[in-house]
């Protein structure tokens, strides 16, 4: 399918995204996280998304799945009102700032930086350091 942005057009695998996003979704439902770990390079990789449409894509898909998870959450009594409250303003702000900035930088650099943030990540699931 070919998919047009701001002028510019893309061929996506639909059945690709439609089938990863949906085990994304499933696996970070059960294990607790967002899955922009897993979206980001599915969306630039596997479907060939420039990195400033992936990121805005990543956080609305995200935003569905994480309301949903909150919610339930919140049903079983997991859920930590004062994290919450700190947290939500600064991701508010830095859903504000971050897109200016990836703009404005080359996308080789934008990846860069998310596989080493990746890489951090996965060495601390780990339990590596």
């Amino acid at each position: 399918m070919t998919v047009e942005f701001w002028g510019q057009e893309y061929k996506v695998n639909v059945v690709l995204g439609c089938v990863g996003g949906f085990l994304i979704a499933v696996i970070s439902s059960m294990f607790g996280f967002g899955g922009g770990p897993f979206m980001v390079p599915l969306m630039s990789v596997g479907l060939g998304l420039p990195m400033y449409v992936v990121v805005g894509s990543s956080l609305l898909a995200i935003a569905f799945n994480s309301v949903v998870g909150s919610l339930r959450h919140l049903q079983f009594g997991n859920f930590d009102f004062l994290l919450f409250a700190v947290m939500f303003p600064a991701a508010i702000l830095a859903g504000f700032i971050s897109p200016r900035i990836a703009k404005r930088v080359s996308p080789i650099v934008v990846k860069r930086v998310a596989v080493v943030g990746l890489c951090l990540l996965g060495t601390r699931l780990l339990n590596l350091w």
